[in-house]
């Protein structure tokens, strides 16, 4: 039986972020439920590189949204030096923060053992439709995931 150890993000991911400096690719598995349907907290890793060149919508990346406090979600808005992200599985919350703070993008998603390129059709179609499906989320998401306690729907 596999024993599986959790770290805290406040330590793991400053040691993913000097990887990343020095130009390394670094898988780690994800977690939390932001970025629902497609990337599943707990189960599915996300294959991050170093983030070269500009930021655009639609990548997913890594960033140290406030001082420890760390997100991967998808990039909603760039607006010169300010960046906008939000999970693909959250309604009204996003996150703005300097493009400095981005520790890496993401490449790849390891999901339920099969590795899915973010340069892909399938992952191109999912995020082509469900971006333009936030009015409609709500209702998806609650279909897909019913037992979703209360204290996570907009009051």
């Amino acid at each position: 039986m596999e024993t599986q150890r959790h770290i805290a993000n406040e330590i793991i991911i400053p040691q993913i972020k000097v990887l990343i400096d020095e130009g390394r690719t670094v898988t780690f598995r994800v977690r939390g439920r932001s970025m629902r349907p497609m990337i599943e907290g707990d189960r599915d890793s996300v294959v991050l590189v170093p983030c070269l060149g500009d930021v655009g919508v639609d990548d997913i990346i890594l960033a140290e949204v406030e001082p420890k406090r760390y997100v991967l979600h998808r990039v909603i808005r760039v607006e010169g030096n300010t960046i906008t992200m939000r999970g693909d599985g959250n309604l009204y919350g996003t996150e703005t923060f300097r493009r400095s703070d981005v520790i890496g993008r993401a490449e790849a998603f390891i999901r339920k053992g099969r590795r899915l390129e973010m340069q892909s059709r399938r992952w191109k179609i999912y995020s082509f439709f469900w971006t333009r499906l936030l009015p409609l989320r709500r209702y998806l998401l609650f279909a897909l995931y019913p037992h979703v306690p209360n204290r996570w729907k907009r009051k």
